[in-house]
């Protein structure tokens, strides 16, 4: 008979490695989706890389392979819902499963007023940070609720917390994103995990249009903007085992912007 003792301990290794597994990262070319691509590839995932421009997914994928992990480009705007049924079909066609989907794709246009705001972007904003999450998680979702399950993770935004002037497209959708981690945790529930990262702000490609003052420093406990690799520790954590009981979850990584 085996007793408690007999049986070893699993190390931090072994929870947090994703050998064998897959993973689907949307806007996986560059900022926050690439430092997450890498992460994941290092600790054992093969990785799905989508964005619109597909020389950029292919460049991320040879960062990929580099790690000697299996890579799969693939061109798609999050905000066309026809596309991301072509996505799901793709990643499955090439590795038969997938295990972790990280929504991250996002946009945040600031327009000159919110009585300015035009249709057309307003459409766009809610397109790409809530219609496509909302549909790609239905479909790889419901896949892994009737596989072996999986994890889905969400990256949202500090400006649905907190959020500003001429930003209410943004954070609205961002806002409902939030709400749809609650929703797809019970739908897709026990077998797949869906949580949030609420993302505060971080010195990415995108800050270089920020003001000086901004890439140096926030009104948060940490005093200033994170660097891209800071993701990285609470993706592992949610794409892995080491999360397993946790789910329906909203995580701040923002340096303490309350």
């Amino acid at each position: 008979m085996t007793n408690e003792q007999d049986t070893p301990p699993v190390t931090p290794a072994q929870l947090f490695d994703l050998t064998g597994k897959v993973a689907l990262v949307t806007g996986g070319s560059r900022g926050l989706g690439l430092e997450m691509v890498r992460a994941f590839a290092a600790a054992g995932a093969d990785v799905v890389i989508a964005s619109r421009k597909l020389d950029a997914c292919e460049a991320a994928a040879k960062q990929v392979r580099d790690l000697g992990r299996r890579a799969l480009p693939v061109a798609a705007h999050v905000g066309h819902w026809d596309d991301l049924g072509r996505l799901a079909d793709a990643a499955y066609a090439e590795f038969g499963h997938v295990d972790i989907l990280v929504n991250n794709a996002g946009m945040s246009p600031l327009a000159p007023s919110s009585a300015e705001t035009s249709e057309e972007l307003f459409d766009k904003v809610i397109g790409v940070n809530f219609k496509g999450p909302f549909r790609l998680a239905s479909l790889i979702g419901q896949r892994m609720s009737e596989g072996e399950g999986g994890s889905i993770i969400n990256i949202s935004s500090s400006g649905a917390l907190l959020p500003q002037p001429r930003f209410g497209p943004y954070a609205g959708a961002k806002a409902a994103l939030n709400v749809l981690t609650t929703v797809f945790s019970l739908e897709f529930g026990p077998k797949v995990r869906v949580n949030t990262i609420s993302a505060g702000p971080f010195l990415t490609d995108i800050s270089k249009a920020w003001a000086e003052e901004a890439r140096q420093s926030t009104r948060s406990a940490l005093g200033r903007p994170g660097n891209p690799e800071e993701i990285v520790s609470t993706a592992l954590y949610l794409a892995s085992d080491a999360s397993s009981y946790t789910t329906g979850a909203l995580i701040r990584v923002d340096g303490g912007l309350y």
